[in-house]
Order: structure tokens, then C-alpha cells, then sequence
């Protein structure tokens, strides 16, 4: 006589902690807001005092008085136009170049790989380095590079960081940020289909009209991420004009980064220091939403 099978009772689904994505995403999250947030916040808290490490445990609350000061004093006033200047010219001629350079390296000739291994060469350059490079190898009026091809061509040698100051930053710092321009554009411009450009010189439009209406449009994308990383990128620029000018002759090179380097650590000014912080980060903001705007309504109307 055999025994009856006993049917197996259903397993019952275990109920435990389960990583959903949500969850994986927070540690990262959490991360990214000790390191960028709470930093932020401290400085616009600091701002709002008349901190000076030089005066230990003396820490009034003045309100928006560093602001005042920042905004209404000429000298800082020249600092924030010195940092427009520096970050819109730089940029202007890194879009200009870099789209030349793309519109180059998208054509098929011999030598292309190597051509473009050594243009992104100079991205990876640190830009101390890249100052120091410039001041001693190129600028320098004694043994510098420009200044031996000016004397071979009869002409008196010209101290560019002394007489140009600014321009010579400016051609320091695209020289630095025009492979990143030209790898972005030369990805929007590989990504065009072939059948659109064959389409317009079947049509019989010009070189300027193809540039015009087909390339142009199509790069509006990759425009604005060069304009939004190169903003934000560019209005922090520390390290070339440390390494380079100092900031000088008198004020003609220094920027809002280097003037908070200046009084945060050469006058242990931490309360000016932080308002400058804040308004280099407004300022940040604004011009990169303003351009990322005007090529969005751009780009509509055509």
C-alpha cells in the first residue's frame, strides 16, 4: 500500500529590502549635494559677515554691505567687465576657429588622423602649464617666439603681456579651448546625413548657402554645448592668469576669480571674498541662460 503524495505547499515571495533605481541613484546624489550644495550655501551665509581671518573671533553681521561694495566700487566694477571681456572674447573666437577646424577635419586627406591628434593636444595641456608656456616660449620680448619673428622682419620686439595684457590672455586661453569647440561641432557636423548635402548641390546651392542652411541649423545643438560649457568654463579661469600675468599690469587682467583668490587668501578677506563667490555664480547663470536662450530663438526663426 503506498502512501498519498502530499501536494508542496506554495512558497511564499520573501519580502526584503530591494535596491530599486531610486535608491542606487541617492548615495551619488547625496554625494554631489555635501560637495557642491552645502559649500554654495556656507558661502552665501560668510557673505553676509565682515569675515576676516586676520581678526579671529570677530565676525559682525553686516547684511548686503559686501555687495554694496563689490558693486559700487570702480575698481570691482572693472574686474566684472575684465571677466565679460575675457570669457566673450574667448568665446567668440573659440566657436569661430573651432567651427573652421571642423569644417576642415570632416574632409578626407591624407594625414587627417594625425592632424587632429595634434590640434586636442593643447586641451590637454594644465593651464599653468599653458601660461608658463605662452609667458616664457611665445610672449616673452627677449627670447620669446613672436618676438624673434618680429625682429627677423626688422621690427622692434613687443612685450604682449606688458602692452596687450588682455589680448594676449585671451590668445593664451582660446589656444587652450578651441579642441573642445572643434570636437563638439566636428560630432554635430559628422552626424548631418550625406543625402542632405548631395540634396543641396543637387539643387544647385552654393558652398555659403550649404554652410548657411544646411550645416548651420544642424549645428545649433552642438553650438550650445560648446556656449554653455565654455560659459561656465571660462568664467572661472584661474590657473592662466596666476601663472601668467598676476592679474596685472594694475587690474587690466584680473577677473573675478582671481580677485577672490586675491582677497580670500592674500588678505584673508573671506566675508568679500564670498560675495564675490556668489556673484560669479549669478553671473554664471545668467549669460549662460541668456546665449543658450538667444541661439534657441535663433535657430526657431530660421
Amino acid at each position: 500500500m503506498t502512501a498519498a503524495a502530499t501536494p508542496h505547499a506554495t512558497a511564499a515571495p520573501r519580502r526584503g529590502f530591494r535596491l530599486t533605481p531610486a535608491a542606487l541613484i541617492w548615495p551619488a546624489l547625496l554625494y554631489l549635494i555635501l560637495t557642491t550644495q552645502v559649500p554654495f550655501f556656507m558661502t552665501v551665509y560668510y557673505s553676509f559677515f565682515r569675515y576676516n581671518l586676520a581678526i579671529p573671533g570677530a565676525r559682525p553681521f553686516i547684511g548686503l554691505d559686501n555687495y554694496k561694495n563689490l558693486l559700487t566700487d570702480p575698481q570691482n566694477l572693472t574686474i566684472l567687465w575684465n571677466t565679460v571681456v575675457l570669457a566673450g572674447g574667448t568665446l567668440i573666437l573659440t566657436l569661430i576657429i573651432g567651427a573652421a577646424l571642423a569644417l576642415l577635419l570632416n574632409r578626407d586627406f591624407p594625414g587627417r588622423a594625425l592632424l587632429r591628434t595634434l590640434l586636442i593636444s593643447s586641451f590637454l595641456v594644465m593651464p599653468v602649464v599653458t601660461a608658463v608656456v605662452w609667458k616664457n616660449m611665445l610672449l616673452n620680448p627677449a627670447f620669446g617666439f613672436f618676438s624673434w619673428v618680429l625682429t627677423s622682419l626688422g621690427l622692434p620686439p613687443v612685450d604682449f603681456l606688458a602692452q596687450h595684457p588682455m589680448a594676449s590672455v585671451i590668445a593664451m586661453i582660446t589656444w587652450e579651448w578651441t579642441p573642445f569647440a572643434m570636437l563638439i561641432l566636428l560630432t554635430g557636423l559628422q552626424s548631418l546625413p550625406d543625402d542632405q548635402i548631395e540634396a543641396a548641390r543637387l539643387d544647385g546651392a552654393s558652398p555659403w548657402q550649404e554652410f548657411r542652411f544646411v550645416v548651420l541649423p544642424h549645428w545649433t545643438q552642438a553650438i550650445q554645448v560648446v556656449v554653455l560649457m565654455e560659459t561656465i568654463a571660462l568664467l572661472q579661469v584661474y590657473g592662466e592668469i596666476y601663472g601668467s600675468t598676476s592679474g596685472g599690469p594694475g587690474l587690466a587682467t584680473t577677473n573675478l576669480p582671481y580677485f577672490i583668490y586675491q582677497k580670500a587668501f592674500a588678505e584673508y578677506n573671506i566675508g568679500l571674498a564670498s560675495a564675490a563667490g556668489v556673484i560669479t555664480v549669478v553671473l554664471t547663470n545668467v549669460l549662460a541662460a541668456y546665449m543658450l536662450r538667444l541661439l534657441t530663438r535663433t535657430s526657431r526663426s530660421e
